[in-house]
């Protein structure tokens, strides 16, 4: 049986410990929380409370819809 020797480095959210509010004209901010395929990345692997995991996703569903992030990238 395999033993996992790395040491687990507790996952923080993003928007809770820089204070930074979510917001969908933020372009940088949203598209540091997309794949390369422009898929929006689960919570589990960023560390995104749930509330604001929420909130991101609508935020990035409205710059979607208003051409500010893209549905998919080529």
């Amino acid at each position: 049986m395999r033993t996992n020797n790395k040491k687990k480095v507790p996952k923080v959210c993003y928007f809770s410990t820089n204070n930074v509010a979510i917001d969908y004209k933020d372009a940088v901010t949203l598209k540091m929380f997309l794949t390369p395929q422009a898929k929006i990345v689960a919570s589990r692997r960023t560390g995104t409370r749930a509330n604001h995991q929420r909130n991101l996703s609508k935020s990035m569903k409205r710059a979607r819809f208003l051409s500010i992030i893209p549905y998919v990238t080529r």
